[in-house]
């Protein structure tokens, strides 16, 4: 039986259903003129399977957990709409009766490295950039659907459906790819903001495989009945298309007023750089490993993804399995009192990206470079964060040199904005303030494009001026040794670095 319907479509509340590597959640924020606030309805889970074939997501799981987390959304009160953020690059594949042809797989999976590298050769590098303008990375799109050639899956396929587009696909019955995300798959053409002909039909893909593009904001459909018989949701309760990949509704969320702000998306990786009106599709960028996303409303978010704080949690969840201390207030004070610069590493490098023992890994990773190998748990952790932090640096100076603008101020946002010690290293390292949170910047983002289709707010200054007067912020200032961060900095670059 559903609940009554909201009274108006301008209702103050909407849904956000926010899926990250480990958890996803269900959140309901209240928009108001002066207002934004935020509760957590349901959270759940995010396991990975490993089958035979390789790693896969349990998207089924996922997509209960979101239900019940709808559901507890209805009996808050109802909502207005609903709209579902996830991860980028990862799909699942229907087959003509619209039935998912098995689990996505995971993009932490190995089986595109090798492939990668062919198709790159392939399509040859320079071009593959100057259509895409992205970052290589192993397990974009491009890469796993080339790795998935001759398979029965990509053969017997006839839609390709982006994670958070099956997941509305699920919830409504409406088949689209929203273009933050679709920009994310090497198969999109940074220019034109259209599926690229060329890429499609150099790899032998069916055009009719990739669905027609979507603009967050745009609706996606209305909820089916049996969604909505579960839910408690009237059955009318629109889709909002939003900014789907999370690092875009994250940045919607950056609270800045200046427009030369840089922004770190901080959270599994560390997404860092700049919002421009056009990409950089030259190749100085090319080889300096950067990707041109799109944003809302046709910008550009020209980054380069860093792996964040996934070494920690992996280090996490390696100690728990020793039986050593785990929580993180212990740690980062452990680390504040540890040795500054006595270990660096490259966060980026090839090891650190699968699951497993990741101290191990850092350990290894010292010893093969001739640095000290950090022995205690506090040594690790400022390895981690005193290497992320010169990330931040080297990754923001160099996209303010290609794009050929200056950054006055960093907006770090997400989970990793909870971090002191990291945000106060990241200001140190860079010479510049750093502005942190809000920390569900996500969320917020996917909510206040929700609002704005439904007209509460206005465009994305409005939207960022309602973010900094309503959350909490924090403020840092560098201070320290700026000498001793430009030798880190360069013993760190003199490394040698993957490409």
């Amino acid at each position: 039986m559903t609940t009554t319907p909201p009274s108006s479509a301008f209702s103050s509340a909407f849904a956000a259903v926010d899926l990250g590597a480990t958890s996803g959640r269900v959140i309901v924020g209240r928009v108001g003129p002066d207002t934004l606030d935020l509760t957590e309805v349901h959270r759940f889970p995010n396991t990975p399977v490993r089958l035979p074939d390789g790693l896969r997501w349990d998207v089924l799981a996922l997509f209960q957990g979101i239900l019940d987390g709808l559901r507890e959304a209805a009996r808050s009160g109802g909502v207005a709409s609903i709209g579902v953020d996830t991860w980028a690059v990862d799909y699942g594949l229907l087959d003509a009766d619209g039935a998912l042809l098995g689990h996505p797989f995971h993009y932490r999976d190995e089986r595109t490295g090798e492939v990668a590298e062919r198709v790159r050769a392939e399509i040859g590098r320079e071009n593959l950039y100057g259509i895409t303008g992205l970052q290589h990375l192993p397990f974009n799109t491009i890469f796993q659907l080339a790795s998935a050639e001759g398979t029965v899956q990509r053969d017997t396929a006839r839609t390709l459906l982006l994670v958070p587009d099956l997941l509305v696909h699920w919830l409504t019955g409406s088949v689209g790819a929203e273009e933050t995300n679709a920009s994310t798959t090497g198969l999109f053409d940074a220019r034109t903001g259209t599926w690229s002909e060329e890429l499609l039909s150099r790899l032998s893909l069916d055009p009719g495989l990739f669905p027609p593009l979507r603009s967050p904001g745009d609706p996606a459909g209305t909820l089916l009945p049996h969604v909505a018989a579960y839910t408690g949701l009237d059955v009318r309760t629109p889709v909002t298309t939003v900014a789907s990949h999370d690092t875009a509704s994250a940045v919607v969320a950056v609270p800045a007023a200046e427009p030369d702000f840089a922004y770190i998306s901080c959270g599994t990786w560390s997404l860092a750089g700049l919002e421009l009106d056009a990409p950089v599709l030259s190749e100085e960028s090319r080889a300096a490993n950067f990707t041109n996303e799109r944003g809302i409303d046709g910008t550009i978010r020209y980054l380069r993804n860093i792996m964040g704080m996934w070494l920690l949690e992996e280090c996490r969840r390696t100690w728990e399995k020793e039986n050593l201390p785990t929580h993180i207030p212990t740690l980062l004070a452990d680390a504040a009192r540890a040795e500054s610069f006595a270990s660096l590493v490259d966060p980026d490098a090839p090891e650190f990206l699968a699951p497993g023992d990741m101290p191990a890994r850092i350990r290894d990773h010292c010893a093969r470079t001739g640095q000290r190998v950090p022995g205690s748990q506090g040594a690790v952790v400022r390895c981690i964060l005193e290497s992320l932090a010169l990330a931040h640096r080297r990754t923001l100076r160099q996209a303010a040199e290609l794009a050929g603008r200056g950054i006055s101020r960093i907006h770090l946002v997400g989970g990793g904005s909870r971090n002191d010690l990291l945000c106060q290293l990241t200001a140190d390292a860079t010479g510049l303030p750093v502005v942190a949170g809000p920390t569900e910047a996500t969320a917020l983002g996917n909510i206040l494009v929700q609002a704005r289709a439904a007209g509460l707010v206005g465009d994305l200054a409005d939207m960022r001026r309602l973010i900094a007067s309503t959350q909490h912020l924090r403020h840092y200032t560098p201070r320290g040794d700026t000498a001793a961060w430009d030798a880190a900095a360069a013993r760190l670059d003199s490394a040698p670095r993957n490409s």
